[in-house]
């Protein structure tokens, strides 16, 4: 009986262990992500960390999936701070949220292949630039 227990223990702090890295190693693709989106829209990421924020069931398709909401802040001008999210899907970016120019409110976009391929995307500090 003692042998089953500290089986069962053992395979307990192993599924911990494996749940940690497995969201240790999701972190670092968020951060990657994060740093290429603020790249591309101009903005800096503050601080040069995400921190989990969420975890849901989104629907897509018909199917479910699970997707993490990670947080994080950016800067046009170095010196104010605003909030951003990004939603993981696996290791790919499923959504985000930046802010909008001058203004504390999110914009969101969806991510689909037209803006994972950055051939066509105007980044925010050119749509700025433009009104």
């Amino acid at each position: 009986m003692t042998s089953f227990t500290d089986l069962f223990w053992l395979f307990g702090l192993a599924a911990i262990v494996a749940s940690w890295y497995r969201l240790t190693r999701a972190r670092e693709v968020a951060v990657r992500a994060a740093v290429a989106l603020c790249k591309r829209h101009g903005l800096q990421l503050l601080d040069q960390s995400v921190g989990l924020r969420a975890i849901r069931w989104q629907g897509v398709d018909g199917a479910r999936r699970l997707e993490r909401c990670y947080a994080f802040e950016v800067s046009e001008d170095g010196q104010s701070r605003q909030s951003a999210r990004l939603w993981m899907a696996g290791n790919e970016v499923a959504s985000f949220s930046l802010p909008l120019s001058g203004a504390p409110e999110l914009e969101t976009v969806v991510a689909t292949d037209s803006v994972l391929h950055t051939g066509n995307i105007i980044s925010l500090a050119d749509r700025r630039r433009l009104h």
